[in-house]
């Protein structure tokens, strides 16, 4: 992979790149859109971390956050800036879940993810910016008190924030 870029992929507005994983996170599947999005082949993420198009601008409480409601099975909506094979970027609005087998036990994780709202992002990049800069002065406990913090200051949820930027 070469070094990271300020090349932005948009996302069409139709579009839904959805992919699935095993317990560990390794991709076990990925569509067509995804794949193009994110620039690689089918057998370049197949069996591979989901964390491939991890992006370094992403702050760590937001994965924390959404492994923990998801490993509960509990769905979480969250902003994500994903890295493309090229170094660029693209931002998705994702819905994650738990794919469950016939009797309730999690056997992986399901996202479909979107277009974010552009005006969403002014407010998720300023805010993940912010995250970003509490994690590197006081680790993840430090970001999580921020993002508490801040929404608190809202009186909403952190579903009732991410929803109502959107839009």
């Amino acid at each position: 992979m070469n070094g990271l870029n300020n090349n932005r992929t948009e996302i069409n507005n139709n579009d839904f790149l959805v992919s699935k994983t095993d317990l560990k996170g390794r991709i076990t599947y990925c569509n067509q859109i995804f794949m193009h999005v994110a620039g690689y082949v089918e057998s370049e993420l197949l069996g591979k971390p989901h964390n491939i198009v991890r992006h370094p601008d992403m702050p760590r409480i937001i994965f924390k956050l959404l492994w923990n409601r998801v490993q509960n099975n509990e769905e979480i909506f969250a902003y994500v800036k994903n890295k493309t094979k090229n170094g660029g970027y693209y931002w998705v609005y994702a819905n994650v879940t738990a794919s469950t087998d016939d009797k309730g036990n999690i056997i992986g994780y399901y996202s479909v993810r979107r277009k974010a709202n552009e005006q969403a992002l002014s407010i998720i990049e300023k805010l993940y910016d912010e995250l970003l800069q509490a994690e590197s002065r006081g680790g993840m406990e430090s970001s999580q008190k921020y993002l508490n913090n801040l929404l608190n200051e809202k009186g909403v949820s952190y579903d009732e924030f991410i929803a109502s930027i959107q839009g």
